[in-house]
């Protein structure tokens, strides 16, 4: 199978579910706000982790319920299917339903079998492992046997098929934090080559366990510290950045050929028009400057475009300070000190870094900005480690974005780079 010259690939639909927001229209609300998920964890001590961005209390019978526009059938089998999954499931069923009826695929969609699915996002179930240790602990046949399916990341693959009733093409992809924009990557290769019409990207919520959470931290990822009540928070490329801050979220897009859109009539809202997506041969914890370059440079490429194009970067931007230094480097390699210079900016300043979910939940939010005509604030940017790079500062700016890069970096040295442009029809 080759991919058919001009398949011009779109985004008809967006979902998402963060510490911020609950859907996309909150998310829009929210990061106009500036709004910052962050709070301090409870029962925490020295040498543990001393924040989070969490969801608020999840209840999947009430989180459909809220969905108005579903039809009793899709909410009867979304419910049945999912309501004794793990969390990460059933967030990812209640955001999938979001994109899914925002694109009007619960009206009008192509042959099942030409709607396709990908999972981004891999070792998805710290958490749950570890919730079922004390069964195991207290008798073997304690073990629920259902956790044989949830224990597998393809059980996100399984329920959303299920509930959606997709038969084409699907898969979980990885890439550490680079999984969303991996998984977006993929889809759109799915629909270049013609294998479905239609392809359902979802950012799986990561659901860490505490030896997760603690080995991030004595690595120097996650933040430490904080004043009193005021937790640390997430400050990327601040001189002052003392580490990410772990946010739970998932993202869905509707990913079409423009072809299917037109034939659907409905509204296109941005346009994946290039990407890159590359290693840094390096299993280690350090980014680097050339993997970053070259992963931009690509989408550039593959978009027809040039570095003046550009109006906007969501930046991977995690608040470490190496991180962010090597990030602002390969943006001043590939953009050069102009005033009038592409706007940065980074959301995990406000929902914190949603790992595997990263990627999608940052695509739903440069659409959202791309569409609303304004880039959200840097809320926690005092001292910027490049002043010569133009970070959007402490509010919402109004700005309009024809052309937009999304970064994200994983462990592993996997780089990638999405470029979207704005509605053309």
């Amino acid at each position: 199978m080759t991919p058919v010259p001009g398949t011009a690939v779109v985004i008809t639909g967006t979902g998402v579910r963060t510490s911020v927001a609950e859907d996309t229209e909150s998310f829009r609300t929210a990061l106009r706000e500036g709004r910052c998920g962050t709070a301090r964890c409870s029962r925490t001590g020295p040498g543990e982790p001393a924040a989070g961005a969490e969801l608020a209390a999840f209840d999947l019978a009430a989180a459909l319920e809220r969905r108005s526009g579903l039809s009793s059938g899709l909410r009867h089998s979304a419910l049945r299917a999912a309501r004794r999954a793990p969390l990460g499931i059933q967030v990812a069923v209640v955001t999938a339903l979001e994109a899914w009826e925002s694109a009007g695929l619960g009206r009008d969609g192509p042959p099942a079998d030409r709607i396709g699915l990908v999972v981004a996002g891999s070792n998805l179930t710290g958490s749950y492992t570890e919730s079922l240790y004390p069964k195991l602990r207290a008798g073997r046949s304690y073990v629920p046997g259902r956790a044989a399916l949830h224990l597998l990341d393809t059980d996100h693959v399984g329920v959303l098929s299920q509930v959606l009733d997709i038969t084409g093409e699907g898969c979980t992809v990885g890439g550490a934090s680079a999984s969303g924009n991996v998984g977006i990557i993929t889809g759109s290769r799915l629909l270049a080559l013609r294998a479905v019409d239609v392809c359902l990207v979802v950012g799986a919520l990561s659901e860490l366990s505490t030896l997760e959470r603690q080995a991030l931290f004595n690595l120097g990822v996650i933040a430490g510290g904080g004043d009193g009540d005021n937790p640390p928070v997430c400050a990327p490329f601040d001189e002052d950045g003392g580490g990410t801050v772990p946010g739970q979220g998932c993202g869905a897009l509707v990913l079409e050929t423009r072809e299917s859109a037109r034939r659907r009539q409905v509204p296109v809202l941005a346009e994946i028009a290039g990407y890159g997506l590359a290693l840094d041969g390096n299993a280690l914890a350090d980014p680097d400057e050339n993997g970053e370059f070259r992963v931009m440079s690509a989408a550039l490429r593959m978009a027809g475009l040039s570095p003046e194009d550009v109006d906007y970067v969501n930046a991977h931007g995690t608040g470490t300070v190496l991180g962010d230094r090597t990030e602002a480097a390969a943006l001043r390699r590939l953009f050069g000190a102009r005033p009038d210079g592409p706007w940065i900016n980074a959301t995990k300043a406000l929902t914190g870094h949603c790992l595997h979910a990263a990627g999608v939940v940052e695509a739903v939010a440069t659409v959202v900005q791309m569409t609303g005509g304004f880039v959200h604030a840097n809320v926690h940017l005092r001292r910027p480690v490049d002043a010569a790079l133009r970070f959007a500062g402490r509010r919402a700016e109004p700005a309009h974005l024809a052309h937009a890069l999304s970064n994200s970096f994983g462990f592993g040295g996997v780089g990638t780079s999405v470029l979207l442009s704005a509605r053309s029809g």
